[in-house]
């Protein structure tokens, strides 16, 4: 059994980041909460994110997320996310139900192969901002919630995505763009769930 840190991981690192809208149908949300739509689309995430030391872990990841609701509170819901750590992998599916499966990153962790690719166009300015939102999944027929607290330094992009036409986020070519992110840096804390 591959072992990993307790809860909270303290993290540091950087990444991408694309926010669009996305055709709702076939999209699923934890037990308790429901999508959060425009016109029958849901809000999704493309993410790429390198973590850094002095986190507990340092690795590459690929995620999609999508934006649920449980009346009027907001979560983050990750439905699809690639890793290159097996701790890493253990740790998200045994402490906060999130469903990572292992990937090779390459080109500085900019390409999730066979599943991904990013690349930087063009990047202004920066702004310091607190980070503060919860990630729900699925656990046993509930919403297991996982609060994120922190701050990152982020700056408006362009940022160009390939999603591989016949990899697990092929559906991702159809993503509707409404803003790119580039994170200079983050620190965050993830966890402990709310059990």
């Amino acid at each position: 059994m591959t072992s990993f840190p307790s809860e909270p991981w303290d993290l540091y690192g950087h990444g991408l980041v694309t926010v669009g809208l996305l055709p709702a149908q076939g999209l699923s949300a934890p037990s308790g909460t429901k999508l959060v739509t425009i016109k029958g689309r849901a809000i999704m995430g493309a993410v790429l994110l390198q973590y850094t030391a002095p986190s507990p872990l340092t690795y590459h990841e690929l995620m999609a997320a999508v934006l649920v609701r449980r009346g009027l509170r907001l979560f983050v819901h990750i439905p699809d996310i690639w890793v290159d750590s097996p701790a890493s992998r253990a740790g998200g599916r045994a402490l906060w139900a999130i469903p990572k499966e292992l990937a090779d990153f390459e080109d500085h962790g900019l390409r999730a192969v066979g599943i991904a690719s990013a690349r930087l166009r063009r990047i202004r300015g920066t702004l310091k901002a607190p980070a503060g939102f919860r990630v729900a999944q699925e656990r046993d027929g509930r919403a297991l919630v996982t609060p994120v607290r922190g701050s990152a330094a982020v700056s408006p992009a362009r940022v160009g995505w390939t999603f591989e036409p016949t990899g697990p986020l092929a559906h991702l070519a159809g993503l509707r763009p409404l803003a790119h992110l580039v994170i200079r840096r983050f620190h965050l804390v993830f966890g402990p769930a709310d059990r």
